[in-house]
């Protein structure tokens, strides 16, 4: 039994050790990826956050309405004095914070009210920031291990299906925040579904549930891919017994 135990632990140990190993080999490759391909990481990042940020409104200016009001949130100065206040509870303000509105488009309706809203709260930037810093690891790898690939003799099919697929990811990805068609209040839309008029309260419902999931597939998607990617650029640095230097 003592034996068994033993083997037991000895397993345990192994598939610890083979998961830090993986972890330090997909670091090294992010890490090198970041490091031979800034500018592709930059200009992704900065090109998703800005499809994330200004497609929405643009989008619903041409098929809606254009938009005519854009501002940021009055009350942001007054958001570190709300934070250290100590009459508060920690738990409202850390349910407060993250659906703060950093700041809005809108468009009137002609018959009086809000036609389509489109804002940004505190959660959506962080989402837009975090998805953003994955796309431009994703994009920098690809080119990196592409470099790799092309110096080594390897196949690069998959750098250019999976530049591709990234791409396509990029553009599914993008949601809405805050406000909707009918102005706030409404459930989270996907930007597709707010181009739409008279859209039922199932319906938006259904818009609302789908985009959720969407945004979670592709959150999970991409950092699949950005591990994946990690992992082989890791291990390619050192392939064949030796070193492997990217084109720059």
């Amino acid at each position: 039994m003592r034996s068994g135990a033993n083997r037991r632990n000895q397993a345990r140990s192994g598939e610890a050790d083979g998961m830090l190993t993986a972890l330090i080999r997909i670091r090294r490759g992010i890490a090198d990826a970041s490091r031979s391909r800034p500018g592709v990481f930059v200009c992704v990042a900065a090109g998703v956050l800005a499809l994330d940020l200004l497609l929405p409104p643009a989008l619903l200016s041409i098929v809606r309405k254009p938009f005519d009001y854009f501002t940021f949130n009055a009350w942001l100065p007054e958001l570190p004095h709300y934070f250290f206040r100590s009459d508060l509870p920690l738990q409202q303000k850390l349910e407060f914070i993250p659906n703060l509105a950093l700041f809005w488009f809108s468009a009137d309706s002609p018959f009086g009210g809000v036609d389509w809203g489109f804002a940004v709260t505190v959660s959506d930037l962080l989402r837009f920031l975090l998805l953003s810093i994955l796309f431009g690891l994703y994009f920098a790898l690809v080119f990196h291990y592409r470099d790799q690939a092309t110096i080594a003799g390897w196949s690069s099919k998959f750098s250019r299906s999976g530049g591709a697929s990234g791409a396509l990811a990029s553009v599914l990805g993008i949601s809405t925040g805050g406000c909707t068609v009918m102005g706030c209040g409404a459930p989270v839309l996907p930007v597709v579904g707010l181009a739409f008029v008279g859209l039922s309260s199932g319906a938006l419902a259904l818009l609302a549930e789908l985009s959720r999931v969407a945004t979670a597939v592709v959150f999970s998607a991409v950092i699949v891919g950005v591990a994946y990617l990690g992992w082989l650029a890791g291990g390619g640095a050192t392939a064949g017994g030796r070193s492997i230097s990217p084109q720059r």
